[in-house]
């Protein structure tokens, strides 16, 4: 490999570039993040990247974007060697990326934010001008944003829209995309990867896109590398593969494979218990969980849920889709008490429910909270303790007023077996566990008992394969067990899957019901992106 080039010594170049690495490795300490992955993404393609979490996806593109060096091993630009020190450099090469969080500038225009995006800027703007190259840009992509708005009026679909806008208005080689749809429709996010695709098939741009939605793989990229413990161990055209095969090679367990892959597909499966549209609507007259007319308050002193009413009958598993920022978070909190309720009532079993402690031990309600680690768990305690907040004052791990520390550890150590948890033992901090890790342990101490009621916000988000599937079998479980399922997810994929009845929420309303064996991604879709506001008239209370 000859000596790394400098940028200076290279003529300017413009269009998509081809992008290489070569036994490019990453270690921290003793952790190897990536091993020796070469990679060949060429010109005017996208290129997808899929895998576990930890399978080295993003410490790849960090490598590749200037924010770590490698180890060992290159990287090259149009054949040519490049040390990328620095995001600095990158740019230079023609690389820009976009971050699955937000990176805008909260107090500033939508045109600010994209001048800024650029940097250099003079000591004085000529604002008529840059608001007319600013127009002409617009009006050369399917995406219109008011150049006046600011971030916080945005919705999260046209937030993530202006990420991606900011780097193709900088004219990029190379773009890269970390789950880029992940608060998006799915009309939005077909719009976004169908621009990004024409961008790159137009020969403008080369597309890295890292996504764990094989149907965004399969739909727009023209090949795609599976990464494991951080080998690449699958690169193939998508015209020669299918999602059980690419399942199959993320987590090398064949059986599973085929089994995700039929969820993958989209292909809509019946409902989870094969109950029709009239059962289900009886048996939700009879609720388990029954909410009327609730009303809570937002962070921001306005109403963030607004008169909303629902039921979920034993045995059933309904879900709540929209998009973020709808009211979901606040009807979550005001749920399992995390947040006051300004009006409105809420049963269970035909009894009032306020959340305390005792009712939710004499009432057998649970939950799984999104981001367990800090909504569900003290990080400093230990794995066993975290384990026992729900019932260490309890018969067997209370008696005669003394705690029974002993019967804390020896049933964490049955319960880290029983549910696979990856743990140093059950002293070790919670917070020193993984994600996935951190939500099986709440989910060992959340089942465990006669459930009646379980309250679930994106019970998934952020976790690998292998901890989806893990989750996905154990919601049913508790189904099948005769237990009512609230299921909050902002992945239709997963509410497709788990859920016998459908509500989308918008703008702090239940807006449509469907059953889900009935239900078209597209009609989901359009009231999620708020197209429909007039509540839904047949949600069974």
């Amino acid at each position: 490999m000859s000596t790394t080039a400098a940028i200076g010594s290279l003529p300017p170049a413009t269009g998509a570039l081809a992008l290489d690495t070569y036994r490019m490795s990453m270690r921290f300490g003793s952790f190897t993040a990536l091993d020796s992955v070469s990679l060949k993404v060429a010109p005017g393609t996208v290129h997808a990247l899929l895998g576990e979490n930890g399978a080295g996806k993003s410490t790849l593109v960090k490598c590749v974007a200037g924010y770590q060096r490698p180890s060992e091993g290159s990287i090259l630009i149009d054949g040519r060697e490049q040390a990328i020190d620095n995001p600095v450099v990158a740019r230079a090469l023609g690389i820009g990326m976009v971050y699955q969080h937000f990176t805008l500038a909260p107090g500033m225009t939508v045109a600010e934010n994209l001048l800024l995006a650029g940097g250099q800027l003079p000591a004085v703007i000529n604002w008529r001008a840059k608001r007319d190259e600013l127009k002409t840009f617009l009006a050369h992509t399917p995406f219109r944003l008011d150049l006046d708005a600011r971030p916080s009026e945005l919705a999260a679909g046209e937030k993530q829209k202006l990420e991606l806008l900011k780097q193709l208005y900088l004219r990029p080689r190379l773009l890269i995309l970390d789950e880029p749809t992940s608060v998006l429709t799915p009309q939005e996010a077909d719009e976004v990867l169908a621009h990004v695709r024409e961008f790159a098939r137009s020969g403008l741009c080369t597309v890295l896109i890292i996504t764990h939605k094989f149907r965004e793989v399969m739909a727009y990229a023209d090949d795609v590398t599976v990464l494991r413990r951080g080998q690449a161990v699958h690169t193939t055209s998508v015209a020669a593969t299918d999602p059980a095969r690419l399942a199959q090679a993320m987590v090398g367990d064949a059986a599973a494979a085929r089994a995700e892959s039929l969820v993958m597909e989209e292909k809509v499966p019946p409902a989870p218990n094969g109950r029709t549209a009239a059962a289900i609507t009886s048996v939700a007259s009879s609720a388990s969980l029954e909410v009327r007319g609730l009303q809570v308050m937002g962070d921001r002193g306005t109403l963030a849920v607004r008169d909303l009413s629902l039921a979920v009958a034993a045995g059933e598993i309904l879900g709540i889709a929209g998009v973020s920022g709808n009211g979901q978070r606040e009807l979550v909190e005001a749920l399992v008490g995390q947040r006051a309720r300004a009006a409105g009532t809420v049963r269970v079993n035909g009894q009032p429910y306020a959340a305390t402690r005792d009712e939710n031990h004499r009432l057998k309600v649970r939950s799984l909270p999104e981001e367990p680690l800090r909504n569900a768990c003290v990080g400093d305690l230990s794995v066993a303790e975290n384990m026992a907040l729900r019932d260490f004052d309890r018969p067997p791990l209370c008696a005669g007023g003394r705690l029974r520390f002993g019967r804390w550890r020896s049933r964490a150590r049955e319960w880290i077996t029983g549910y696979g948890i990856k743990t140093q033992g059950e002293n070790a901090p919670i917070r020193s566990l993984s994600g996935g890790n951190v939500q099986r342990a709440v989910l060992a101490r959340e089942l465990h008992g006669e459930i009646n009621v379980l309250i679930a916000a994106n019970p998934v988000f952020g976790l690998d394969f292998a901890a989806v599937r893990e989750i996905h079998t154990r919601l049913r479980g508790v189904a099948q067990q005769g237990g009512a399922v609230l299921l909050v997810s902002e992945d239709l994929d997963e509410l497709l899957e788990l859920a016998d009845r459908i509500v989308v929420m918008s703008e702090g309303r239940i807006v449509f019901e469907t059953v889900a064996a009935d239900a078209e991604r597209h009609v989901l879709g359009a009231h999620m992106g708020g197209g429909h506001h007039q509540p839904a008239a047949e949600v069974p209370v």
